[in-house]
C-alpha cells in the first residue's frame, strides 16, 4: 500500500498543532500514517478509545490539514493496530457503530491517584472516595457540578473503577444523560419499555454525566424519577454530574431538584495557580515527559480556565518539540501556546459586591446578613443577590447562604424584584449600572 511521505505528514501535524487548540490530546504524538490510497489517508491510533475520540472530535481538523498539505481532496480515517490492514469502508462502518455503545468505556487514566487535589475540588474528591469505599451508604446521591474541564468526568470514572473492583463492572452503568434519553425514546418507539426499565433499575450503581440534558424532557424526567426512586430505595448508589447545581438547571421538575439535593452536592471550581502547577507536573509525568520548571510555570500561568486546556497545552508543547526536532524548553512552549496566553482576570467575589452595596446604600454588613425585612435593608440585600447571581459562579443556595441562610427561592425572588425595578425605574437602573461597573472594575 502507498505510504505517505514523512515530510508531508510533518506538515499535516504542524497544521493540526497550530489550529486544533484544546482538541489535542497527549497521545496525539503516537499517531502515525498507515497508507494513502484512493484519496483516503489511514492514521494509526493507539487503541479503540483513541480512534473513537479522533473520529468524533479531530476528523475535520486532520482532513483539512491533509488537504492543505497535499493539495488534494483527501479524507482521513482513524484505525486501531488490529484494523490497520482493513478497508476504509469497514472502518467507517465501525466508527458509525461506535455511537451505539450503551455505556461509556472507563478511561484508564482517570483514577484517584492521578487526580490532583486542591482547594477548588477537595470536597468533591473526598466525597467520591467515600462513595467508592461505601457505595449506597456514604452520600447517595452524589451530585458533582462545575464548568467544563474541571474534573467531573475524571471523578465519575475513578469512582466507577474503584467500585467495579468490588461489585464487578458489569453491575455499573456509566453513561451520558443524552444516551439515557435516547434509549428511553427508542424504547417508547419500539414498545419495549419493560426492557429499558429492567436495564437501568437493576444495577448496583448508576452514573450519569451531564444530567442537565434532562432539562425540558418531560417524559424522560418522569422515567428517571421512577428509576431514581427504585435505586435509592434499594440503597444502590447514584452519581450525577452537571455543569450547574440542581436548582440552577432550567426546566427540571422540583421533585427531581429535591431528590438531587438529598445526598451531597459538591462543586468544582477553577484550580488556583498552585494547583495548576501541580496538575501540569503530574499530567506531564503520566505522559513520560520531563518538563523544565520554567515551562511548567509558563503553562500554568497562561492557561487558567480548566484542566482539559492544561492537558491540551502540554500536548501541543510535546508535539511541537517532536515535529520540529527541538528540546522542550520555554521557547518551544511560547511558540506552541503563546497565542493562547492571556492576562488572568480577577474574578468578582461576593465580598466585592458586599463592599460596593454597603457603601452605596450606607447599610451595615451585619444588617444585610440578618433576618431584618425592612425596606431599607431588604432592597440592598436583593441588589446583592442580583449582582452575585450575575457576576459570580455561586449557586442559588450558596448565594442565599451568604445572606442569613436564605433558600434558593428567596434568591430567585430577589432577582425578579430587581429586574422589575430595573425595567420600571430609570433612576434605579442607572444606580444598578454604576454598581455593576464598580464591582467589575474593583481590583
Amino acid at each position: 500500500m502507498p505510504m505517505m511521505d514523512s515530510a508531508v505528514w510533518q506538515r499535516i501535524i504542524e497544521q493540526v498543532v497550530s489550529s486544533a487548540g484544546q482538541v489535542i490530546r497527549p497521545w496525539f504524538t503516537e499517531l502515525e500514517p498507515v497508507c494513502l490510497e484512493h484519496g483516503v489517508l489511514e492514521v494509526l491510533t493507539p487503541g479503540p478509545a483513541e480512534r473513537d475520540y479522533c473520529t468524533r472530535h479531530a476528523g475535520r481538523i486532520f482532513t483539512e490539514a491533509a488537504q492543505s498539505a497535499t493539495g488534494r481532496l483527501i479524507s482521513v480515517v482513524f484505525v486501531t493496530p488490529e484494523q490497520a490492514s482493513s478497508q476504509p469502508e469497514q472502518e467507517a462502518a465501525s466508527s458509525a457503530n461506535a455511537d451505539d455503545v450503551s455505556t461509556v468505556v472507563l478511561n484508564p487514566d482517570y483514577t484517584f491517584e492521578s487526580f490532583v487535589r486542591g482547594p477548588s475540588n477537595r470536597l468533591a474528591h473526598a466525597a467520591s472516595q467515600a462513595v467508592a469505599e461505601s457505595p449506597g451508604k456514604s452520600y447517595n446521591p452524589l451530585f458533582i457540578h462545575g464548568s467544563v474541564g474541571l474534573g467531573k468526568t475524571h471523578l465519575l470514572h475513578a469512582t466507577s473503577r474503584k467500585v467495579g473492583e468490588s461489585v464487578g463492572e458489569g453491575g455499573i452503568a456509566v453513561l451520558s444523560c443524552e444516551t439515557f434519553v435516547n434509549h428511553f425514546i427508542t424504547s417508547v418507539e419500539q414498545g419495549d419499555q419493560h426492557a429499558f426499565r429492567y436495564r437501568y433499575r437493576h444495577v448496583d450503581m448508576l452514573v450519569i454525566d451531564d444530567i442537565q440534558f434532562l432539562s425540558d424532557h418531560e417524559q424522560s424526567q418522569e422515567e428517571f424519577f421512577h428509576t431514581f426512586n427504585t435505586l435509592y430505595q434499594s440503597q444502590k448508589q447514584i452519581i450525577l454530574s452537571s455543569d450547574r447545581s440542581p436548582s440552577d438547571i432550567p426546566g427540571l421538575e422540583e421533585r427531581l431538584v429535591s431528590r438531587f439535593n438529598w445526598g451531597l452536592v459538591a462543586r468544582l471550581d477553577r484550580p488556583c495557580y498552585e494547583t495548576r502547577v501541580a496538575i501540569v507536573r503530574k499530567k506531564a509525568r503520566l505522559r513520560g515527559l520531563e518538563l523544565p520548571e520554567d515551562v511548567v510555570c509558563y503553562i500554568a500561568g497562561c492557561i487558567d480556565s480548566n484542566i482539559r486546556e492544561l492537558e491540551g497545552a502540554i500536548a501541543k508543547v510535546a508535539m511541537l518539540a517532536r515535529v520540529s526536532d527541538r528540546p522542550i524548553n520555554l521557547a518551544v512552549a511560547q511558540d506552541a501556546i503563546g497565542n493562547e496566553a492571556r492576562p488572568r482576570q480577577r474574578e468578582v467575589t461576593i465580598e466585592d459586591i458586599l463592599k460596593a452595596v454597603t457603601s452605596c446604600y450606607d447599610v451595615r454588613l451585619a444588617d444585610l446578613q440578618s433576618k431584618k425585612r425592612s425596606r431599607s435593608i431588604a432592597l440592598p440585600r436583593q441588589v446583592c443577590m442580583y449582582l452575585a447571581r450575575n457576576f459570580t459562579r455561586h449557586s442559588l443556595e450558596e448565594i442565599g447562604g451568604y445572606f442569613g441562610g436564605r433558600d434558593h427561592t428567596t434568591v430567585l425572588h430577589a432577582n425578579r424584584a430587581v429586574d422589575a425595578l430595573r425595567e420600571n425605574d430609570p433612576q434605579f437602573r442607572a444606580m444598578l449600572e454604576r454598581l455593576s461597573q464598580h464591582v467589575q472594575l474593583t481590583q
